[in-house]
């Protein structure tokens, strides 16, 4: 650690809203001093975060929420973060409250106030906005199928977008019970938010979980069955705010969320995949985690 550097900014140059001239621009937002580093792989910020977050005054995070995933895993002190928008999507920032242009979303931290968060805790992986077992973990596989362009960014909204229209042709539009939420019943699959909106579908913020709050448990959300008539009225609902529907699970405020599948299920995490599981333990870890607002 370089003697007298108190903040540290942590960058993924690969991802896709991250180049030399924003850097730059958001470089000159943050406090005088900070120190940038660039990851290079994937778990370099998991590493950066544990060397820098016992010494730190505060960690500033400028990439996707997969690297924002990444340091939230890593830190070993409570370290105030502040996470500016760098990827194509960053539900993160934008849930957080903060400007979706990167160099604003600087400024805004760099004067901004640190607020308490809660966290989830999926198999012992920390999530801060959303995890799923099932379609949504699906899309993410998908999407990371296609790979990265040729200077290593992601794909944008339109491999998104079809990749949903694929993985609803795979299912044949039609999603059958296959996993058990204790306590509430069977289901297609699960959404666990720790926030609304759940994710954003370009600038559409899609509030599946329209009460969950990062001051409170997690919600989840979960169809007991899912046939071809039944997805534009759910994807309305999802866009207005509304789970209200007599088939879909809800579980508001929740403190755990164990989840049991008839057969290995896809998983991910603030939208990473996390591999294949038969069996969820959800914790919503209250309070865990401060950040810069």
């Amino acid at each position: 650690m370089t003697a007298g550097v108190s903040r540290v900014l942590i960058v993924n140059p690969f991802a896709s809203g991250v180049n030399e001239r924003r850097l730059a621009a958001v470089q000159a937002a943050l406090p005088s001093g900070t120190e940038t580093i660039l990851t290079q792989a994937q778990g370099d910020a998991t590493e950066l975060a544990r060397e820098w977050s016992p010494r730190a005054e505060a960690i500033y995070v400028f990439s996707g929420d997969g690297t924002y995933n990444e340091v939230i895993n890593g830190i070993q002190a409570d370290v105030p973060l502040g996470f500016i928008p760098g990827g194509g999507t960053s539900v993160l920032p934008r849930a957080l409250g903060l400007a979706r242009d990167p160099v604003r979303a600087a400024a805004q931290i760099a004067r901004g106030r640190p607020r308490r968060i809660s966290l989830g805790i999926i198999n012992g992986r920390k999530f801060a906005f959303n995890a799923g077992v099932g379609f949504d973990a699906d899309l993410v596989r998908k999407v990371d199928g296609l790979g990265r362009r040729s200077d290593g960014k992601r794909p944008g909204d339109l491999a998104f977008g079809l990749a949903v229209v694929r993985t609803l042709v795979d299912h044949r539009l039609h999603y059958e019970p296959v996993l058990e939420v204790e306590g509430l019943g069977r289901a297609a699959f699960a959404l666990v938010a720790n926030c609304s909106p759940y994710t954003y579908a370009g600038h559409l913020g899609l509030r599946v979980a329209p009460d969950a709050s990062f001051e409170g448990g997690l919600d989840i959300v979960a169809p007991r069955e899912v046939r071809v008539r039944a997805i534009p009225r759910l994807a309305v609902r999802a866009l207005r705010g509304k789970h209200g529907a007599a088939n879909v699970l809800v579980g508001h405020d929740l403190d755990r969320i164990l989840i049991r599948c008839d057969i290995p299920m896809p998983a991910q995490a603030d939208g990473e995949d996390i591999g294949d599981l038969v069996e969820a333990e959800i914790i919503a870890w209250r309070d865990a985690l401060t950040v810069l607002v």
